[in-house]
């Protein structure tokens, strides 16, 4: 069984991280100050403190494309990515990588998508329609 993890990282923005993260991910908002707000990230606890985002460099190789390293993400059941991908759609995604598939027909056949939040932190979510897919070789 999956434990929840526990990030935090910087945002510039609280207001802008809210409308984000509960308006467009859907992610349930915690506890709060006025430095500070967590989010359920599907399951797990993502904490935004205002401040300076980490730097992120274009260095990790994903497919014909490099990512922002570091980044961070979720992995969920397909239809869920799917209609994650359609809101981020509506929303005007800021992507890195547009919605796509990667190994198909393969073992570890998923859905990705790298997009951006408002204040710059890259994030990746695959999707899996069979979730013992995620790990496989």
């Amino acid at each position: 069984m999956l434990t929840p993890f526990h990030l935090a990282i910087n945002v510039t923005d609280l207001e802008a991280a809210r409308s984000f993260y509960a308006g467009v991910l859907g992610c349930e908002e915690g506890r709060s100050t006025d430095s500070w707000v967590d989010f359920s990230f599907f399951g797990h606890q993502l904490s935004l403190h205002r401040g300076t985002p980490f730097a992120t460099a274009d260095t990790g190789k994903v497919g014909d494309h490099m990512v922002a390293m570091p980044h961070f993400g979720i992995v969920l059941p397909y239809d869920a990515w799917r209609a994650l991908a359609d809101r981020l759609e509506v929303a005007g995604a800021d992507w890195i990588i547009a919605p796509t598939v990667r190994f198909a027909g393969a073992p570890g056949e998923q859905w990705t998508m790298f997009f951006r939040d408002p204040s710059g932190n890259p994030i990746e979510v695959k999707g899996f329609k069979d979730l013992q897919g995620v790990f496989a070789g």
